[in-house]
């Protein structure tokens, strides 16, 4: 089973991005005060609890305790922010995101599997 990492500095993130060119990465933009978002956190987990590509690194940012990371992500892959927003990071650049009830295990599935 293949578990998130919460990404909670702009210096991890910066990490993070520089290395999406050897392995790409999902992350999942989480209000912790939301309902709806709570639901994309429970498809996140659901998706990863089957059999996740293991070729991609899976990431979590909370959006209130991590705005300063939230905000860097939005500006350096030029997607406009939303909360839950999924993104697909592959060479530095925006690959596939979605966002609100949109955020599913069936979705993102088909995306990466």
């Amino acid at each position: 089973m293949a578990n998130w990492t919460e990404i909670t500095t702009v210096e991890e993130w910066n990490d993070i991005l520089e290395n999406s060119t050897d392995k790409p990465l999902v992350i999942l933009k989480h209000s912790t005060t939301c309902p709806v978002s709570a639901s994309a956190l429970e498809e996140y987990d659901d998706y990863l609890g089957k059999q996740p590509n293991q070729e991609v690194g899976y990431y979590l940012v909370k959006v209130i305790e991590s705005r300063p990371v939230s905000n860097k992500i939005a500006e350096d892959i030029g997607v406009k922010h939303a909360s839950p927003q999924i993104l697909y990071v592959k060479n530095k650049e925006s690959y596939w995101n979605t966002s609100h009830w949109s955020v599913t295990a069936k979705h993102i599935a088909a995306v990466l599997d």
